[in-house]
């Protein structure tokens, strides 16, 4: 085993899942690395609105208890285990994984582990695999995204819609981001979307559609749900594609109907379970995404950092949903 001195190892925890003010920043060391893992060195870590979710126990699978919150990190790698063979101390990597990020040293296994990409930094790179990821695996595999037909992204201010939006545009659609505010729908035009929409306006439906040429679109990109849902699947075409990433607006209800009417589909995306069941093609799909960044096609944008010590309030932003960009841990 090959291990580098480190400095003093910390961890944001908590003994029962709770909002933010339940955790607290506490000495954690992760210990060596098993035969197969790395140890990272942490630079940064991404928190998402799913992070947050999980942390306080609103999320579909509860995670064990203690629990650390965070699902994505850049960093360094400080120490390999015998079987690792792909990885050096020294190397810059991205990791991903089901909770544990939220310090600044943590293990995981070496097939969860990639280079970070050179056109990315360590926060860039903190916050890309699970929003590209998922957004390649949505309009890629579920939704057979074609080029020249029409994507709608919902939440294109969003860590997912944001990827969608950059994605959507690289295989060759017209892109339409809806977005909920001035800031993030200026981010979404600047990701490569070629119209956006106000997602509050009375006459959204319309505005689709304007943007559309008059057509109804092909493929739906949801990661918002609630009332957004239904008026969305509406503005399908014909054998259009409704994407379900997620619903922090809630959980909505669709009339059957509706897809009869439309020969349209609706179809569920989880990253997760996909990662367990298909892990070939996942591991696939993560090295076109990161093939894609290495050449400055794919980069998600930042709009705060926080020090590890205020984890709380990065937290209760990053579950605010206000920012446009995402929001990182940075750590000593």
């Amino acid at each position: 085993m090959t291990i580098l001195p480190t400095a003093i190892r910390r961890a944001v925890m908590a003994d029962e899942l709770g909002p933010p003010d339940a955790y607290r920043l506490v000495d954690h060391d992760p210990g060596p690395p098993s035969p197969t893992q790395v140890r990272i060195s942490v630079r940064a870590a991404g928190i998402s609105f799913v992070d947050v979710l999980t942390a306080v126990g609103g999320y579909q699978v509860k995670p064990p208890v203690p629990y650390i919150p965070g699902s994505e990190c850049a960093g360094v790698v400080d120490a390999t285990g015998d079987e690792v063979r792909d990885f050096a101390v020294g190397d810059r990597v991205v990791g991903s994984g089901w909770g544990g990020m939220f310090a600044n040293a943590v293990n995981l296994p070496a097939r969860t582990v990639r280079p970070m990409p050179h056109a990315l930094s360590f926060e860039e790179a903190a916050v890309f695999p699970v929003s590209y990821a998922t957004a390649w695996h949505a309009l890629v595999d579920r939704g057979r995204l074609q080029a020249g037909e029409t994507l709608l992204v919902l939440g294109a201010g969003g860590a997912t819609g944001y990827a969608a939006v950059q994605i959507g545009k690289y295989l060759g659609a017209r892109v339409i981001g809806s977005a909920s505010s001035e800031s993030k729908r200026a981010l979404a035009a600047a990701g490569g979307a070629d119209a956006v929409i106000d997602a509050r306006a009375d006459d959204w439906r319309d505005q689709v559609k304007a943007a559309n040429g008059g057509q109804a679109v092909d493929v739906v990109f949801d990661p918002v749900g609630g009332e957004a849902t239904q008026p969305a699947f509406r503005s399908l075409a014909w054998n259009g594609r409704h994407l379900v990433i997620g619903f922090p607006a809630g959980i909505a209800s669709l009339r059957t109907n509706l897809p009869l009417l439309k020969g349209a589909s609706l179809i569920g995306v989880d990253i997760r379970q996909f990662g367990i069941f298909e892990p070939e093609k996942s591991a696939a799909n993560r090295d076109a995404v990161f093939g894609l960044a290495a050449e400055g096609i794919l980069r998600p944008a930042i709009a705060r950092s926080y020090a590890l010590a205020d984890f709380q309030a990065a937290m209760e932003d990053a579950a605010a949903g206000k920012s446009a960009g995402r929001i990182v841990l940075t750590m000593d």
